[in-house]
């Protein structure tokens, strides 16, 4: 098994330099150096817009080539069926609304109470503008999604079933090939949110059979963007809402509307090469022990809101502190020098089934992270 060297992979973060310990990661990553570098780098020596003869232009031309190539990579897809836009909700909102010209009165969309609002209001919305019926899976107390409720609500009239591939709130994982298979038994689209689960495994959309995949580069150690995958065969049939001399391939680019922000290219590939450079083989293991000793560890005046191991999630963890409100317990925390979130981070509907309305204290563990500052945490946290 493949190790990670922490103290190796911290050094290519300045930002992890400071005094403040971060697990505030299902917000957004901290940014390696060398995604900063080539930010600055294409500002500093390709900054041009699209198609022009001179050479600024043709190396942005090159450089949004290679990132719908390394994103391809990433998503397991064809480089034509990558779509960018400047974050998942906003792309969400996009894909979703051209999808709708296909839909009709009466449609069915069938949604989870464990994703977040990115993955739902859309469909809400959508809903709203064409009379189309909006259908909520449950969840377990557990956190788990109620697939028998899920595969109660499906007919021949649902045409897309949304759900997370993992909870940004309290990380359950979702069993992501059964959730497609049926959705695919009634003809529906599978649209997944990715988003929380891209910095803790791979995915490869082709071998799950998804439809569509929409994730975030900001919370695997990129830069601001919104990134999706969607099946060739949708993107040629689906009209986009697009200004009329935007190019009509690649496919993907007919839904990406304006002058995108090619610096931010420059940073995504930087952060899948380094993604790639440290490996999904040894981030996975490593960041289930340190979910693991976190778990083990939690004092008894912490409520912990989700699965009580590492089966079957990945380590975000939702919890509260007896005696304290939520933001009060983040405040008390990043008095102690520990970056970590309060509220409900948009995942309302997670929040409300169960039974928190002012939401909880949301831990989260990536592979930059080590075991002493975790140890750290767990005597702030029944310091509190």
């Amino acid at each position: 098994m493949l190790k990670i060297d922490p103290v190796a992979a911290r050094r290519r973060f300045s930002a992890l330099a400071g005094d403040t310990v971060f697990f505030d990661a299902p917000g957004g990553t901290q940014v390696p150096d060398e995604v900063i570098s080539a930010i600055a780098a294409y500002l500093r020596e390709s900054n041009a817009n699209l198609g022009g003869a001179f050479e600024r232009s043709r190396r942005s031309d090159l450089l949004v080539g290679e990132a719908r190539r390394a994103a391809a990579g990433f998503l397991g897809c064809g480089a034509e069926e990558v779509v960018f836009g400047a974050n998942m909700t906003t792309l969400n909102f996009a894909l979703s609304r051209s999808l709708g010209r296909e839909l009709s009165v009466g449609d069915e969309i069938v949604v989870t109470r464990l994703d977040h609002d990115g993955n739902i209001a859309p469909w809400l919305e959508l809903a709203q503008d064409l009379d189309l019926v909006v259908r909520f899976a449950d969840i377990h107390d557990d956190t788990t999604l109620d697939l028998d409720h899920l595969g109660s609500l499906l007919s021949e009239r649902t045409r897309v079933v949304a759900f997370p591939w993992a909870s940004n709130a309290v990380g359950t994982l979702v069993d992501v090939a059964r959730v497609v298979e049926l959705a695919h038994s009634v003809g529906a689209l599978a649209w997944i949110d990715a988003v929380h689960y891209a910095p803790h495994g791979p995915i490869d959309a082709a071998s799950v059979g998804a439809d569509v995949v929409v994730c975030s580069p900001y919370k695997f150690y990129g830069p601001h963007l919104g990134l999706a995958f969607a099946r060739a065969e949708l993107l040629k049939c689906w009209r986009p809402y697009k200004v009329r001399p935007s190019p009509e391939r690649p496919l993907g680019a007919r839904f990406e509307t304006g002058t995108l922000a090619h610096e931010l290219f420059a940073g995504f590939v930087a952060a899948v090469g380094y993604i790639e450079s440290v490996g999904f083989d040894a981030i996975v293991p490593y960041e289930r022990e340190l979910g693991a000793r976190f778990l083990a560890g939690l004092p008894e005046s912490c409520e912990l809101h989700g699965l009580g191991t590492m089966d079957g999630r990945v380590p975000t963890f939702g919890l509260t502190v007896r005696g304290l409100s939520p933001d009060d317990g983040a405040k008390q925390l990043a008095e102690r020098g520990f970056a970590v979130w309060s509220g409900d981070y948009y995942a309302v509907e997670v929040m409300n089934r169960l039974g928190l309305p002012d939401g909880a204290v949301r831990v989260g563990i990536v592979h930059y992270n080590t075991a002493e500052e975790v140890d750290r945490l767990l005597e702030a946290l029944a310091a509190l």
